[in-house]
């Protein structure tokens, strides 16, 4: 069996943005029962309370093992007073998550304004999370990791909403970037990680959509966060999740073609393009016949 990664101990304090519900609140609730202690922060007060109240039954510590704060993750001086609020209550942050994000819709010439409140929460909202904690966890010197939530959306970047997957596309390489630089500041003692959920029923896929309940092909979030723990204790970076539909075969040669538009100098996103619909089709169930 794998031994865990040494951050993930008891008594020792997690953070997540986006706690409320979700990936995140799924998050929350295995690092409490891994017997950590947390600081949770979500934009919604009111749903972060009862979030609040469902963490506390699991903390070994209750309440007390417990902070809930109130952040909008695109205001620095908000994130910096999460920061405050977890090291002045713990003296401790062993496992960074930074979650939230919103998911409207934006196409590369329209909507401006939510093509910046995307970048502003998916991608500086992160930042601010690495800019306010990063440091004071170096400063630590004890196991720690680090783990921004990115997209599929973020690496193929399928058509269909411009600002989504420009802000998750931000979100890779700014991890990448992450981990080379922490690699060189702590060695291993501080850890990185890019989770990439595939179709994950959330609160974000049901608001405002057609899905009132989860589809079949969809994951549950707590099924997202086996991959991140055992991503955690193996030290990938890429933690890649499939879904009831998607197998990691297919992401793999969704990820392999879309690097290949630019290797092969076919037009972008060509995966969708009329000219090559066919040659994707026969990329994939050559993929198909190998696996069979």
């Amino acid at each position: 069996m794998t031994k865990g990664h040494p951050a993930l101990e008891p008594r020792r304090v997690a953070v997540v943005t986006g706690a409320a519900s979700g990936i995140g609140f799924a998050a929350a609730s295995r690092f409490a029962s891994l017997g950590m202690r947390l600081c949770v922060a979500d934009a919604d007060e009111a749903r972060l309370a009862e979030a609040g109240r469902e963490l506390a039954k699991v903390l070994p510590g209750g309440a007390d093992d417990l902070r809930l704060v109130t952040v909008d993750v695109a205001k620095r001086d908000d994130v910096a007073r999460l920061a405050d609020a977890a090291f002045g209550a713990f003296d401790d942050v062993a496992v960074l998550m930074n979650n939230a994000a919103i998911g409207d819709v934006a196409g590369p010439w329209d909507r401006g304004d939510v093509f910046r409140r995307l970048i502003d929460v998916n991608l500086f909202g992160v930042l601010h999370g690495l800019e306010a904690f990063v440091p004071r966890i170096l400063a630590r010197d004890r196991p720690a990791a680090i783990v921004n939530v990115g997209s599929k959306q973020g690496i193929t970047t399928p058509p269909g909403n411009a600002a989504y997957n420009v802000s998750k596309a931000a979100v890779k390489v700014l991890t990448e970037q992450l981990a080379h630089e922490l690699l060189r500041a702590a060695g291993d003692r501080v850890t990185a990680h890019l989770l990439i959920p595939g179709f994950t029923y959330t609160g974000m896929t049901g608001r405002g959509t057609r899905f009132t309940e989860k589809p079949a092909a969809a994951w549950t979030p707590d099924q997202v966060i086996d991959v991140l723990i055992e991503g955690l204790a193996s030290r990938d970076f890429y933690l890649l999740c499939p879904d009831n539909d998607v197998t990691r075969d297919v992401d793999e040669r969704r990820i392999q073609w879309a690097a290949d538009d630019i290797i092969q100098n076919r037009p972008a996103l060509s995966r969708w393009h009329p000219d090559h619909e066919a040659a994707f089709r026969a990329f994939m169930d050559r993929g198909s016949e190998r696996k069979a």
